[in-house]
């Protein structure tokens, strides 16, 4: 059986297999976490709120087998395991819980709901190092190569809350030396790379770099944290570079190019291709590469290579969905609401947004709240400066009013979105309300799918399911949130950040 590690928030809707064996942290208990029915349970509940509430486990967590159902009608309410679950009419899509009868044999390394703040200025980036052990570079400069990497890694201050560093190979075949998580102190990285030994064979670096992008990264990695290769190359590769380099970019990671001791002039007849440069790094700009002439004197070239890697802003250039979608806010301020409870919305939508890389290249974010009538509260262009998205998120000011979420859909669309541009999978419409519009919400709904634009409905209170539903894109089960509770909002920040990701990777 292969587990995969949830979290207490994750929904039965959120989980991509009919049956599933999905592993509970504990203390689900101490979230305000929503269950819909009993014994079925509807698929917008919590997986792990409905474990405990069936008895299938207990607060401190465990593995619990999912197999997801039909939708139905009338899901009922009970109060069970110190969980109260809550009736629902209707839901798309069911889903029932049982113990885990077979200790599981191994761990899935995808979490199902994780999404990390963007890196701070401490320089907490993943890093692969990856060594030039070919027949080009000989023994006694491979052993100076790997004392330059370990000064580099004390450079660094590698540590459990700095950067993590790992170890591969390039040759005939590449080879992991160690992962980013094996080794978390400077002392332990330096003795680590002492012991790595050389290979020889020819310098196979693009071969290296796909192992790098599809095994070294899916082990042990920090979500949300900037992923780096930093490749050496002795001379020049053996093999291309591009196909590897594109993948590494679509994956989200970026390479950066150390060349020693490039070709001479007399040896470029046997570069196979003289632009790998270029065609490795995402950006021809400067930033991506670090050249040194030579293997002897490196210790001057460690603390600027160093700064270099930690230049984030510089550094990240590969798309991702944190970095590439416009996230537009359709936030409802009718009169049901209330100041308190206003807040809370915006408590939910401000962490949403805190999960993307808001720049002038990267996330955009704008917002529209609406009552019978719409206001504009900042666009998409007003803020490219992360800080300032957030602080205007915290300080749009209550309406008061009434409820035409259909209009506000098209308001929404013509103003937020077909002002800028963008590719498949980009623009996001999260839509926030908490009760019945006294306006069509299908027709406008369409319409912005049309456009292009993904819909999430989130539903608190009184909302009505037809209408959240409506709204959504499709599948409407993975598209649609609801709580009875404002309070239940921030369950829902996870999740929604990784449906958006979702949605982008499979746009694009």
């Amino acid at each position: 059986f292969v587990t995969t590690p949830i979290t207490c928030t994750t929904r039965g809707a959120d989980l991509t297999e009919e049956k599933q064996l999905v592993l509970c942290p504990p203390n689900c208990t101490l979230w305000r976490v929503s269950v819909f029915g009993s014994r079925v349970y509807a698929a917008v509940s919590s997986v792990c709120g409905a474990a405990v509430h069936q008895g299938v486990i207990r607060s401190s967590g465990g593995p619990v087998k999912v197999h997801k159902l039909q939708g139905r009608q009338n899901y009922l309410g009970s109060y069970s395991h110190g969980v109260q679950s809550q009736a629902l009419s209707r839901w798309t899509a069911s889903f029932t819980v049982a113990q885990s009868v077979n200790v599981p044999q191994e761990v899935s390394s995808q979490i199902a709901t994780t999404v990390l703040p963007a890196p701070g200025p401490d320089c907490q980036m993943e890093i692969a190092l990856l060594l030039d052990s070919s027949n080009n570079i000989g023994q006694r400069r491979f052993n100076l190569q790997k004392n330059f990497i370990s000064k580099l890694a004390v450079m660094l201050k590698i540590g459990p809350n700095g950067p993590h560093v790992g170890v591969v190979q390039a040759s005939d075949t590449p080879q992991t030396e160690f992962l980013l998580t094996n080794y978390t102190q400077p002392k332990d990285v330096v003795f680590a790379i002492k012991e790595v030994a050389y290979l020889g064979g020819n310098t196979n670096t693009g071969k290296a770099i796909m192992h790098t992008v599809e095994s070294f990264f899916q082990t042990g990695v920090r979500r949300g944290h900037p992923r780096v290769i930093v490749v050496f190359i002795d001379g020049w590769p053996s093999d291309d570079l591009e196909d590897a380099a594109v993948l590494a970019r679509e994956s989200g990671i970026n390479v950066f190019l150390v060349p020693v001791a490039k070709p001479a002039l007399e040896e470029l007849g046997m570069v196979r291709d003289k632009d790998y440069m270029k065609k490795a790094v995402c950006k021809d700009n400067g930033y991506f590469t670090y050249a040194i002439p030579s293997w002897f004197g490196t210790t001057k070239h460690v603390k600027p290579l160093a700064q270099k890697l930690c230049s984030v802003d510089q550094l990240l250039c590969s798309k991702t969905c944190y970095n590439s979608v416009n996230l537009g806010f359709l936030i409802d301020g009718s009169s049901s609401i209330g100041e308190g409870n206003f807040r809370l919305i915006l408590d939910f939508i401000t962490a949403v947004a805190r999960s993307f890389d808001i720049s002038d290249i990267g996330s955009r974010v704008g917002a529209v709240q609406f009552t019978y009538d719409q206001r504009m509260e900042f666009n998409m262009y007003d803020y490219p400066v992360k800080d300032d998205a957030l602080r205007a998120l915290q300080g749009i000011p209550y309406m008061s009013g009434g409820t035409a979420t259909g209009d506000a859909v098209a308001y929404a669309t013509q103003n937020l979105f077909l002002a800028r541009k963008a590719g498949p999978g980009r623009n996001f419409l999260i839509v926030v309300t908490d009760g019945q519009s006294y306006d069509d919400v299908r027709g406008p709904a369409l319409a912005a799918q049309k456009e292009g634009i993904t819909i999430y409905s989130v539903g608190v209170a009184w909302a009505p399911m037809d209408d959240l539903q409506t709204m959504a894109s499709e599948p409407k089960d993975s598209h649609t949130f609801f709580t009875r509770e404002f309070t239940g909002l921030q369950q829902f920040q996870q999740p929604l950040v990784r449906g958006i990701c979702r949605d982008f990777t499979e746009a694009n």
